[in-house]
């Protein structure tokens, strides 16, 4: 497997950029990161190694505010062209292969807002959907996603304030892309589950890594 560390160069300055490629992957997945935790946090560590794993090829990334240390997110501009300019340093990668953008919450949801205003890709997958902020149903975060016809896949926990499954449901309805849900029960915006579940944090990450797979392969018809 080949492992790459770099940065590419953005309109907001340098960012690290993460490229592992197993040999006869069917796909180029690139992963931005949530809000809160940049490209090493253990869950976009456990996502992407099982990934690869599964002989998908994945990037990985920082947003500009946290190369720089800061702890508040950019200007959703500067997400998107920081997002825009990632995807295509990384095509001639993706050439002759499946390239799906996505990511952790609010990575995801700067994928869905580049890929609504034309840049193109094979599929999107949402870690955790960030639809609406905690208690605050009226401030949908979807009306944008109307606008894409590339296939959706939602990875979504049971015990997620952002995403509640029956609102999620309510977006869906007026989707005109091909979408899907994998839900992870007990599962909180990172994935986390009580002990009360009867498995490990650590197996809900499998079951994400599991099912963001096979639905990818799906998409490659390998």
């Amino acid at each position: 497997m080949s492992l790459h560390v770099s940065k590419v160069a953005t309109q907001a300055g340098d960012l690290p950029l993460l490229v592992a490629d197993p040999p006869e992957s069917t796909a180029l997945v690139v992963l931005g990161p949530g809000a809160g935790a940049g490209m090493g946090h253990p869950f976009m560590e456990h996502v992407a190694t099982g990934l690869v794993d599964r002989r998908l090829a994945v990037a990985r990334f920082d947003f500009p505010y946290m190369t720089a240390g800061r702890k508040a997110p950019d200007k959703q501009p500067v997400l998107e062209a920081a997002y825009r300019d990632v995807v295509e340093h990384l095509r001639p990668l993706a050439a002759g292969r499946r390239l799906v953008l996505g990511g952790k919450s609010m990575g995801g949801r700067i994928a869905s807002h580049i890929v609504s205003a034309g840049a193109s890709c094979d599929g999107l997958v949402f870690l955790g959907y960030p639809l609406h902020p905690p208690g605050k149903p009226e401030k949908l975060r979807s009306a944008h996603l109307e606008s894409i016809t590339t296939p959706m896949l939602f990875v979504e926990g049971t015990r997620d304030p952002f995403c509640p499954l029956a609102t999620l449901e309510e977006a869906r309805a007026r989707l005109s892309a091909p979408t899907s849900v994998t839900i992870i029960v007990g599962g909180d915006h990172s994935f986390k589950v009580p002990k009360s579940s009867g498995r490990t944090t650590q197996q809900a990450w499998d079951e994400v890594v599991a099912n963001v797979a096979t639905w990818i392969k799906d998409l490659t018809g390998r």
